[in-house]
């Protein structure tokens, strides 16, 4: 490494938040960059530590150790190509990634992981800054055509990978823009949409058509695409929501988190909102129902509508403030997390299932409440009632939505619902039909649908190449 005893030289320090009370006011990014030398010196904190586990943390096993010390040295360009030859978009996960790499970092056994998601982030910000970044179009083109359907981050590496082997691409997306939940679930002031539009420029430049508005299997017919393309990818997404079907349910007030937070994202990107009723949190009592990223969106996104209050609850007991490293390391550990929309302003409670909605004029205005054991039986006496105007749905996905287009498509699926494809191949079981990301894996991270799409990407030019020369 370039620096030998980095490690034992320099603390950790990674970036800092804005103040809750000014973020809390718009809904821009608010962390505070490091800086360059404060990144290198980060960087410089990488042991030369002889079996990389950080590799294998990485669902697109980054070659962290190599661009940290690239960064270290000042050869800002040469990591950026590194970082780019496993990631096609780390501006996305160097902001919404839970950086999983760290927790598999030698160092994390000391509670002082290098901060390898900060430096993948300036990675890729110094590189659109300095105008490192510019479309990669292919050489020669193939005269195969390939129908990507769902624009959010396995569609979009997938089209990428593929208009750069030099077949031509389409991307179908049902909504105005692309990008999926990173577009219409991550609120703004966890990622900036510019992020998105400048790769999607990029993408346009190299070739990749984006049809919007064209909700495939409802506006037209996947047979029709099927014929006029030589294959078809389905990155659709996981957007079954997992429901609550408990007395009060059909109360006005009580929503999915998906249906609050595309709204906002909407306002803040002007797109018309008008043909739906406004969710708003404005003055009222919300209880967000799930413990995970989605229930703290919903939280910041509340606290910024200007809500009285703002509880979270899960069914899961508290999870320990540490890990006991001995047991989990180098794996993801279960630990208490608390985000920076817990900052700014709600409470936790955990171990509580929510048995009914209760409310006055077909308006929800309680939810009435009982603590549970380890075995997630309610505990007798400890019921409890919670003041609701609001209350959000935030307990995860359970599959791929089929009515429609994997309905017509016939495609079969696993035992969980998702479409069966393997990670070898990545094809359906319908001829010339593949699919990747949370469509076939189900409810996962921004970092693995970057991963399936980009292996994706490889079936698909093998399978209309006889051999590719893309990454896998």
């Amino acid at each position: 490494m370039g620096k030998v005893t980095g490690f034992l030289e320099i603390d950790r320090q990674d970036r800092k938040y804005r103040p809750a009370s000014d973020r809390i006011r718009h809904y821009r990014e608010f962390v505070i960059p490091l800086g360059e030398q404060g990144v290198r010196d980060q960087a410089a904190r990488c042991m030369d530590c002889g079996i990389p586990f950080c590799h294998n943390g990485c669902p697109v096993n980054n070659q962290i150790p190599d661009w940290n010390d690239l960064v270290y040295n000042g050869a800002w360009d040469v990591a950026l190509r590194n970082l780019h030859s496993t990631n096609n978009f780390p501006e996305f996960t160097g902001r919404i990634c839970p950086a999983p790499c760290e927790a598999s970092c030698t160092l994390n056994l000391t509670d002082s992981p290098v901060n390898i998601k900060t430096i993948e982030c300036a990675i890729v910000d110094h590189g659109w800054e300095h105008g490192l970044i510019a479309p990669q179009p292919p050489q020669a083109k193939t005269g195969r055509r390939v129908a990507i359907i769902g624009s959010g981050p396995a569609g979009m590496a997938c089209a990428q990978q593929l208009a750069r082997a030099g077949h031509d691409v389409h991307l179908y997306e049902k909504n105005a823009r692309a990008g999926g939940l990173l577009r219409y679930g991550i609120p703004d002031f966890k990622m900036e949409k510019h992020l998105i539009d400048r790769r999607v420029a990029q993408m346009e430049a190299e070739g990749v058509t984006f049809h919007y508005g064209v909700h495939v299997g409802v506006d037209v017919t996947v047979d029709s695409i099927l014929a006029d393309h030589d294959a078809m990818v389905l990155t659709g997404g996981a957007e079954h929501p997992r429901d609550l079907p408990i007395p009060g349910r059909d109360l006005s007030g009580v929503h999915f988190a998906m249906e609050f937070l595309p709204q906002q994202n909407r306002r803040v990107s002007g797109e018309n909102t008008d043909r739906v009723a406004p969710i708003l949190a404005t003055g009222k009592h919300v209880v967000v129902i799930g413990g995970g990223d989605t229930g703290s969106d919903c939280i910041g996104t509340s606290v910024r509508q200007g809500a009285l209050s703002v509880t979270q609850l899960e069914i899961m007991p508290q999870p320990p403030v540490k890990e006991n490293k001995l047991l989990t390391w180098p794996d993801w550990p279960l630990k208490l997390r608390t985000s920076s929309s817990h900052e700014e302003g709600s409470e936790r409670d955990f171990a509580v299932s929510s048995v009914e909605f209760t409310g006055k004029n077909g308006a929800v205005k309680a939810v009435t409440c009982v603590r549970v054991g380890p075995d997630f039986k309610p505990v007798p006496g400890t019921e409890f009632e919670l003041k609701a105007d609001l209350v959000l749905l935030a307990m995860g996905f359970t599959q791929p939505v089929h009515d429609g287009m994997l309905t017509d498509l016939g495609v079969d699926f696993d035992q969980r619902g998702n479409v069966a494809a393997n990670v070898m191949s990545y094809k359906s079981s319908r001829e010339k039909v593949f699919t990747a990301g949370d469509m076939r894996r189900g409810q996962s991270l921004v970092v693995w649908a970057i991963r399936e799409g980009r292996q994706c990407a490889r079936s698909v030019d093998e399978f209309l190449m006889g051999s590719s020369e893309l990454p896998r």
